[in-house]
């Protein structure tokens, strides 16, 4: 009997995850044969372990239970990546997790298309639980819904909206193609999987399913505030890695739409970037951030130009003392109503 082809491998980089690994991977589960959900352990010292080879044990033809010494959130998704058979991808971190109502919705409409485009867009919720608090990031000003299209359908982003990880299902096939390999030891890589592939992606389709929940408001998150403070060095090392990372003239002349947004996303990158490095107030990070502009300069000046004169992460870049003070309240302004970390 033939094997049947799944739609759909889930990731899920996992240490030390025994308090959420459950609701992840039953929110996936859903999904039953045509999907494909590998548990990467990413030498866990709790019960991860133990939880994973019971799932895998439970489910053979859908759970697979891969356990590795430690080497980082990448690390986990190259594993998985180098063992994903599904026809897409997708990275769900294991304190996260899916909408069931939505992958149903979604696996549906997956099968129903004539042809396979090369990512999946969908929505996803800042899930700020401690809070109660709920916001759904959509895209329906961005794409046309439930149509396969093209970057050159794109209608323009908001400053607010990204192409995070968690809204995107990559055809496996595009990232193998890409060579996507993820720095180990590393956190933030996340922005690397939801940008350096863009260039290869040819087809899109987007459904306004809210999918993916995004479990934010951790004290001990990597987004948290005084956690990214501690780890701006890695933010900086993805920042680098991502403006190298592209042949953004080459993008321009295929795709002018996607070329912006990807201006855009560098641009926020940046920013982020000399937010928290400004934010550490010593003199050692202020000059890292007159380093990390350099870096620009010299990497591409045509570039440099353009986020230090034309886009937002110039404004956060300003020379005097009032400059840094802008800068600042502009930050938590943002963070006040978007309330991303």
């Amino acid at each position: 009997m033939k094997k049947k082809e799944k739609l759909i491998t889930f990731v899920v980089p996992s240490y030390n995850s025994e308090n959420y690994l459950n609701r992840c991977i039953d929110s996936l589960l859903v999904g039953k044969e045509d999907v494909e959900i590998i548990i990467v352990n990413d030498g866990s010292t709790d019960k991860t372990k133990r939880i994973a080879n019971a799932y895998a044990k439970k489910y053979p033809s859908i759970v697979k239970a891969i356990h590795k010494e430690n080497g980082g959130h990448g690390s986990g998704v190259n594993v998985g990546l180098q063992n994903a058979t599904g026809l897409y991808f997708k990275v769900v971190d294991s304190d996260d997790w899916l909408d069931e109502k939505s992958l149903k919705t979604l696996i549906k409409n997956i099968k129903g298309l004539k042809e396979n485009p090369d990512l999946i867009v969908c929505n996803y919720i800042y899930d700020h639980i401690y809070d109660q608090e709920q916001r759904v990031m959509s895209f329906q000003n961005v794409f046309p819904v439930d149509t396969i299209c093209t970057w050159e359908d794109l209608k323009k982003f908001k400053k607010s909206q990204y192409l995070i990880m968690h809204a995107l299902l990559y055809k496996t096939s595009i990232l193998k193609n890409c060579n996507l390999k993820l720095p180990e030891h590393t956190f933030y890589v996340d922005n690397i999987v939801a940008f350096l592939p863009l260039p290869y992606v040819e087809s899109i389709c987007y459904y306004d399913l809210n999918l993916y929940h995004y479990f934010i408001g951790r004290d001990d998150q990597s987004v948290n505030e005084k956690v990214m403070m501690t780890r701006v060095d890695q933010q900086i090392k993805i920042t680098k890695i991502m403006l190298s990372g592209v042949d953004l003239e080459s993008v321009l002349e295929l795709h002018p739409k996607l070329y912006h947004y990807l201006l855009q996303m560098l641009s926020m990158m940046v920013t982020i970037s000399d937010v928290y490095l400004l934010m550490n107030k010593k003199k050692e990070f202020l000059e890292k951030r007159k380093e990390l502009w350099q870096f620009i300069k010299e990497l591409n000046p045509k570039l440099y130009q353009k986020l230090r004169y034309q886009s937002v992460s110039g404004l956060t870049y300003l020379p005097t003392k009032v400059g840094n003070f802008i800068t600042l309240k502009g930050y938590r302004i943002a963070k006040k109503i978007y309330k991303f970390n």
